[in-house]
């Protein structure tokens, strides 16, 4: 096997999956997922800093990939809606790169520490989106709430596309959540 085999990350994402959703993730260790995937644990770690970010991989990237496209994002009648329009654009980018599974959905569900680095991703999300949005000149007192809204409606349109298995393109799924949100607040 070639030193840096392009589709490792990949094997060991399954081989994390399958076993997490087996064992339960904190049951779960690196070697035995380096092991199901065909490689060393200590391989393991050319490819993910820790147990976590086999499920994580890719996500450090997400917030300046949304700040840069808030900041990119053609002029809206709202910051709400000036986000909304940005995320469309990073939401179909993170579609081709992320599995649509309810496994994982499901094995971060299960622990405190998944959930705990989900609440942080989302955290990070928001603050990129309410940094961008004072950075085009919204006052902070605007920023904050539509930042958090945005990061909201987000993640509701991520659940929406895994419960669907990614049936349609991205911008569906967040047209749905925002419309929903329009709905609750009537």
């Amino acid at each position: 096997m070639a030193r840096w085999d392009p589709g490792t990350a990949d094997r060991l994402r399954k081989a994390a999956l399958e076993l997490f959703a087996e064992h339960g993730y904190d049951a779960v260790t690196v070697t035995q997922i380096a092991e199901r995937a065909g490689i060393t644990r200590r391989s393991y770690f050319r490819y993910f800093p820790d147990k976590r970010e086999v499920l994580f991989a890719g996500a450090e990237q997400l917030p300046p990939a949304v700040a840069e496209a808030v900041l990119a994002a053609e002029e809206a009648e709202s910051p709400l809606r000036t986000a909304l329009g940005a995320l469309v654009e990073v939401g179909t980018q993170v579609t081709r790169l992320v599995d649509p599974s309810p496994e994982r959905r499901a094995v971060i569900a299960s622990s405190a520490e998944l959930r705990e680095r989900e609440r942080s991703k989302g955290a990070a999300i928001t603050a990129a989106i309410r940094d961008a949005l004072e950075r085009r000149g919204t006052p902070p007192e605007l920023a904050k709430p539509a930042a958090q809204v945005a990061a909201i409606i987000l993640g509701d349109a991520f659940d929406r596309w895994i419960d669907s298995g990614g049936a349609e393109e991205f911008p569906a799924y967040l047209d749905a959540a925002a419309e929903a949100f329009r709905e609750a607040c009537r």
